[in-house]
């Protein structure tokens, strides 16, 4: 610990992050400032945040949300392909033994598209002018709630 944080009166360890978030952007959509703000926005939040970028398959996605042991993953969809690309990513999840992988949603998706979502597994849906604090806050209860899963299976 440093002079200044002994004076301020600060521990020198710093929080354990909070879950790790895959944010992915499937598909040919080429706009991603939506999904940089929600990274940052959790990111700013406590969670490790991964970034697939643009233009990621099914596959990419799920490869990734394994490779770092996501539990949390959130879709950011312009296209208009949201229901056959979600389908294919909890096709893929529960191929991998990882269907307990929480996702949410973002994009330009039709009301009459949210119910069906929902249907598939999807945990949350936000469309355009979603709150950001909104989306903070049910990653946080999608994060505890996982966590308690795992600690009563423990």
């Amino acid at each position: 610990m440093n002079v200044l944080q002994q004076h301020a009166g600060h521990s020198s360890a710093a929080p354990a992050p909070r879950a790790r978030v895959v944010i992915a952007k499937p598909g040919l959509d080429g706009h991603d400032r939506g999904a940089k703000v929600i990274a940052r926005a959790l990111r700013d939040a406590g969670y490790e945040v991964i970034y697939t970028g643009l233009h990621q398959t099914p596959e990419q996605i799920v490869a990734t949300v394994i490779a770092e042991d996501a539990p949390i993953l959130g879709l950011s969809v312009l296209s208009g392909a949201h229901l056959t690309i979600v389908q294919r990513v909890i096709e893929l999840l529960a191929r991998e033994d990882a269907a307990d992988v929480r996702i949410l949603v973002g994009g330009i998706i039709p009301d009459a598209d949210v119910s069906a979502l929902e249907a598939m597994g999807v945990d949350a849906v936000f469309t355009p002018g979603a709150d950001i604090r909104g989306i903070v806050k049910t990653t946080d209860r999608l994060s505890a709630a996982r966590m308690n899963v795992v600690e009563s299976a423990c």
